[in-house]
């Protein structure tokens, strides 16, 4: 078994080195390779971290074998840049990588004691704070994450540091409080009265508020909340392309269906699909 563990390893290091052969001779040979700057590559590799994400979510292994190769040649071609910049190489950022989890696991590989996940979290942040210098628990949330992502961040760096609520049912009622803010921009106001910047401000602050609370009871009930979201788009887009191919089938356009006709088959959309889940 320990042999064979061994053999893999050797295999696996081979084909690390094999993928950084194939990039300097692109680097060197391929046009489109040898333009390629850290600025021209950012958005690819966002584009290519989506398609990742797509393919955990709808648990397509072999897809996900392509998507991990697609963004691991991201990761080597930055270094390799840098490389030739020199600033740094990919043993550079290997061997950082590795001291930095080494320090942030001194409950592995040192006496610290955390027996559970929360105290992994909670020495993890402290860590982090005492090695990047920053002042605040929250300065290392990138600004340009997707607000939905942020807020679940934010609240998970605020836990490390001990600040949540005790309860799922403290969270609850506050998602209540939020919701009944956010309705009372509306219930005093008439449907024919004019558009009010300033209301309309409030009401999407208090949007926000709902959201943010939203966010924060998902986490404490175990929902992972960006994870939930998506799998509602999804099961819209299926339904709602549903309902255009049977519309189209029986020679409607949806423009003339009255929206009574398009929850007909809004409806066996939604029956279809529970008689294929059970």
């Amino acid at each position: 078994m320990q042999n064979a563990t061994l053999n893999r390893r050797t295999e696996q290091l081979a084909a690390l080195g094999r993928l950084l052969d194939v990039l300097d001779r692109l680097r060197a040979e391929c046009p489109w390779d040898r333009k390629q700057t850290l600025e021209s590559l950012r958005h690819l590799t966002i584009e290519e971290t989506y398609e990742l994400s797509d393919a955990i979510i709808r648990n397509d292994l072999p897809d996900l074998k392509k998507e991990l190769g697609d963004v691991m040649l991201h990761l080597l071609f930055y270094a390799k840049i840098a490389s030739e910049q020199g600033a740094f190489d990919v043993a550079d950022v290997l061997n950082a990588q590795c001291e930095k989890l080494i320090f942030r696991h001194p409950h592995i590989y040192g006496n610290v004691q955390a027996e559970t996940e929360d105290e992994v979290k909670r020495n993890w942040e402290q860590l982090k704070l005492r090695e990047k210098g920053n002042t605040s628990v929250l300065g290392g949330v990138p600004a340009s994450l997707p607000a939905l992502v942020k807020a679940m961040r934010i609240q998970e760096k605020a836990r490390g540091a001990g600040f949540d609520w005790e309860q799922p049912e403290q969270v609850w009622q506050k998602v209540q409080e939020e919701l009944a803010e956010f309705g009372e921009e509306f219930s005093h106001t008439p449907a024919d009265a004019p558009a009010d910047a300033a209301r309309a401000e409030r009401a999407a602050a208090e949007f926000g508020d709902l959201l943010f609370s939203l966010i924060n009871f998902a986490r404490h009930a175990g929902i992972n909340p960006e994870e939930a979201l998506e799998r509602t788009n999804r099961k819209f887009i299926q339904r709602f392309q549903y309902l255009e191919t049977q519309s189209a089938r029986q020679g409607h356009q949806l423009s003339d269906l009255t929206l009574a006709q398009m929850d007909v088959y809004w409806e066996e959309a939604k029956r279809l699909a529970g008689q294929q889940s059970v």
